[in-house]
């Protein structure tokens, strides 16, 4: 479900429609998170990393209005709820995008996170789908990166905030993973992407 926003009441319509009418209305930040009792409850549970983190990921993003709004043919919307479309590597070195409804118990998240995962790894081309209501997802474990950059086709309505991992690297006996968080600065500021990196790392140490 979602609901449309009233721009004579909405507090932001000024700051929506002055970056709105940028030709790159995004900004991101990238910030080292504490991974260590994550890692540690993940692998005790029996679940994978990723989709611990990724359910961390879509827990604090459910809990924030400002990462629900979404902009569609100049409308703003709230959501309800989102999930991801997380990209998932195939043998062949090539990826496809799949689609992950949220659920707030992490096992159940988990088991249908990992059916569709499944279906994505074993099939063929990117497979688009014309969804607002979800965070685009990618993880680069290759990398312990310090700042990324997206693709972007400005010819398309976008709003849809973008949350990148990198490697997991340990020092001292603490491990951390860099995070990139992408959004649509009529939509997000800087505070809320601040909130979102908080609340995330507060759930990472839960």
């Amino acid at each position: 479900m979602k609901t449309k926003i009233d721009f004579a009441t909405w507090e932001r319509t000024d700051h929506f429609k002055f970056f709105n009418s940028f030709e790159e209305s995004f900004f991101g930040a990238t910030v080292n998170v504490d991974c260590t009792k994550a890692y540690a409850k993940a692998k005790e549970l029996g679940i994978s990393f990723f989709l611990y983190y990724l359910h961390c990921t879509l827990t604090a993003a459910n809990k924030l209005k400002h990462f629900r709004y979404r902009v569609e043919n100049g409308d703003v919307y709230l959501y309800d709820i989102i999930g991801a479309s997380a990209t998932v590597g195939r043998p062949n070195d090539t990826f496809g995008f799949s689609y992950i409804d949220y659920y707030p118990d992490l096992n159940e998240f988990a088991k249908h996170a990992k059916k569709e995962m499944e279906r994505v790894a074993a099939g063929t081309g990117i497979e688009l789908r014309p969804v607002t209501n979800v965070m685009h997802i990618s993880a680069i474990p290759w990398l312990n990166f310090t700042g990324l950059t997206h693709a972007r086709g400005f010819q398309f309505e976008d709003s849809m905030p973008k949350v990148s991992y990198g490697k997991m690297t340990e020092k001292d006996g603490i491990k951390t993973m860099p995070v990139s968080v992408t959004v649509h600065h009529g939509l997000v500021d800087g505070k809320h992407v601040g909130d979102f990196v908080a609340l995330f790392q507060e759930l990472l140490n839960a």
